[in-house]
């Protein structure tokens, strides 16, 4: 077995077809299929279900894939980790943020990165929490800084804080602080379609509070539910305590607590079984720093700062 087979199969099962593994990593489309029936006989195991709709991995192919990609990236990183030996980190880093907290952190990280990691390329990739985990189980992001209600014991982590939830609405709902419980199924909510730590937080304080979600539509993307508030579809909820960093937003209401309070928990994700590199673990710490320093300077609404012997008061409150 050689590394192009790797390579190959790799660039097979993420582009879902012969064709535009082909096209993508620029080999023949008969070439790519010998090598990958000569990869199957070495082996002895049927690696890829061929459909109408495309190529998706088998059992066997789903755990060479998940191998395969981890070796790759370990030969992709060697030469950076090599250079950085004695000297500043170096070396491209595949950094992910979620879409909640990236208004108000994205520049002035890239920023403060670039001033003090000057040989690190960071590439940001800005999308839900689950999203982003699921994206470093694959091996295409090295890290990101995630929303949790539960921990994963697949991914080693650095918690930094715990953020509140709050609805979010476009107009005020008149003589009304802050939202109970009970009072959740009374709001037409937009939430996101697929599972998502908030939407786990709220399924689970209703049915504490023996009520229902009363969801007026599903929307995936931050942007798309903030629309939907605008348009009148419904009101969302966020863990977002003041909307001055998010465009647009400015004249919206006051974002209501809701209490009793629901809160995630702000971590610094990676894959528990893979190091990061040098040039990874440079942004690591330069992240942790820029948020602590954040966190203290701005003091965000709904924030409470992270104590580890306080975890488990807050880990009790969303559900850990």
């Amino acid at each position: 077995m050689k590394l192009r087979h790797l390579r190959y199969f790799v660039g097979i099962v993420e582009a879902g077809s012969f064709s535009r593994a082909a096209a993508s990593i620029h080999v023949a489309q008969p070439a790519l299929s010998q090598q990958m029936a000569e990869l199957e006989l070495r082996l002895g195991r049927r690696l890829l279900e061929r459909t109408p709709r495309g190529v998706s991995p088998t059992a066997a192919g789903q755990v060479l894939y998940r191998e395969a990609a981890a070796i790759l990236r370990q030969v992709a990183q060697l030469p950076d980790k090599v250079r950085s030996i004695g000297g500043e980190p170096e070396g491209d880093v595949q950094l992910g943020m979620s879409g909640a907290l990236s208004p108000s952190l994205t520049g002035p990280f890239v920023a403060a990165c670039r001033a003090a990691l000057p040989k690190v390329a960071l590439r940001l990739a800005l999308k839900d929490s689950q999203i982003l985990k699921k994206e470093i189980q694959g091996h295409a992001l090295d890290l990101a800084l995630v929303y949790e209600d539960r921990f994963d014991p697949a991914f080693a982590r650095q918690i930094l804080y715990q953020q509140q939830m709050f609805i979010v609405t476009h107009r005020p709902i008149e003589g009304v602080r802050a939202i109970s419980h009970q009072q959740l199924a009374t709001l037409p909510l937009i939430l996101p379609g697929f599972p998502t730590g908030a939407r786990s937080l709220l399924e689970r304080a209703c049915a504490a509070a023996r009520v229902s979600l009363n969801i007026a539509a599903e929307v995936d993307a931050i942007p798309g539910m903030l629309s939907a508030v605008r348009a009148g579809v419904g009101v969302a909820v966020l863990p977002v305590g003041d909307l001055a960093d998010m465009a647009g937003l400015a004249d919206w209401p006051e974002p209501l607590p809701i209490e009793p309070p629901l809160f995630s928990t702000v971590s610094v994700v990676w894959l528990a079984d893979a190091p990061l590199s040098p040039a990874g673990e440079a942004v690591r710490r330069h992240l942790v720093t820029f948020v602590e320093d954040y966190v203290r300077t701005r003091q965000p609404r709904g924030v409470v700062p992270f104590r580890p012997w306080e975890i488990a008061p807050a880990a009790r409150r969303v559900g850990l």
